[in-house]
């Protein structure tokens, strides 16, 4: 099965990637995240990912949009809810991607964190799956939350502090 795989940064593939391929799956990766702020963080993440796509023989995929005005217009307009504009702008392009390139499924990295909101991420994705004619692919991967991280670590990639808006930096560092 050819998967597309969503990554939101290197630390949180580590475990995703050793799953899906566990089971077997044709994978490639596609980062398109301009929710990730300042563009210095946006750069390091995309960098630190493409070392480990090399390392792993991930095919990448890489849509290096910074679509920062759209972004922070839509997460302005739900205020806390704003994370649920992120997943489905991220998610549709993923989407848009897996249909004009036929993949078979499509998943995300993002239900590897403890601190995203997986019944959202699985209700979005379940609305865009049907709209573009390609299964998501949901996995509870939070099991390997501590494998990912040490894993990460003992590759000495790069890791943030925060989910990469500039809305998690505020909360993450105690801004009110």
């Amino acid at each position: 099965m050819r998967v597309l795989l969503h990554i939101c940064c290197a630390p949180c593939s580590v475990y995703t990637i050793k799953e899906f391929r566990g089971e077997g799956a044709d994978l490639s990766g596609y980062f398109y995240n301009p929710n990730i702020q300042p563009y210095t963080e946006f750069s390091k993440r995309l960098e630190a990912l493409k070392e480990y796509a090399k390392i792993m023989l991930l095919p990448l995929n890489v849509d290096a949009a910074y679509d920062l005005e759209p972004f922070l217009s839509g997460t302005l307009q739900l205020g806390k809810d704003r994370c649920l504009f992120c997943y489905r702008m991220r998610l549709e392009k993923t989407f848009q991607k897996a249909a004009r390139d036929n993949f078979d499924g499509v998943s995300t990295t993002l239900l590897y964190s403890r601190h995203q909101r997986h019944e959202d991420i699985r209700t979005i994705a379940g609305e865009l799956s049907q709209a573009y004619g390609v299964p998501f692919l949901y996995r509870d991967l939070r099991k390997g939350w501590q494998e990912g991280i040490d894993g990460s670590k003992r590759l000495n990639m790069y890791r943030q502090q925060y989910c990469g808006c500039i809305f998690s930096e505020k909360e993450r560092y105690g801004g009110k």
